[in-house]
């Protein structure tokens, strides 16, 4: 299975190498036995996310974020479609900037709604402000 992608279990946080065939399916964690691709976002801690974003083949789409932002709410049902149309292209996570405040600081956030690409070890690409989910998905899949 060296063809495998590198993909980081939201749930545990063990690192598995997953079949191209398996992407987007029915691919389960090693470890926990968690679904590694839903079609849901998942809030991340700043570990999880940390370790993900550094190791994952799949790309990771970041929605750094906090509750009291309106815009950041506003978006929120616009990232989950667009998560659901992702499945398997791509992962769509959040990382609440207020609970967590060490990520906005050390990936230098100055805004939010900020969204991050991140993929094969760094950060590819990044896009502040609300969007709908036809604009995410197409600047996803533009990076």
């Amino acid at each position: 299975m060296a063809n495998g992608k590198k993909v980081t279990c939201l749930e545990c946080a063990q690192v598995n190498r997953v079949p191209e065939e398996k992407i987007g399916a029915a691919a389960k964690c090693g470890t926990c036995g968690a679904k590694l691709f839903g079609d849901k976002v998942k809030e991340l801690d700043f570990a999880t996310f940390q370790k993900a974003a550094r190791n994952d083949d799949v790309p990771l789409v970041v929605d750094f974020w906090a509750p009291w932002c309106g815009p950041c709410r506003m978006m929120a049902p616009e990232f989950a479609k667009a998560a659901g149309e992702l499945r398997g292209k791509a992962r769509l996570v959040k990382v609440n900037t207020e609970a967590q405040p060490k990520a906005g600081q050390v990936y230098n956030i100055r805004s939010i709604p900020t969204m991050a690409v991140f993929g094969g070890g760094g950060e590819k690409a990044r896009q502040s402000g609300a969007m709908p989910s036809t604009k995410i998905v197409s600047w996803v899949k533009s990076v």
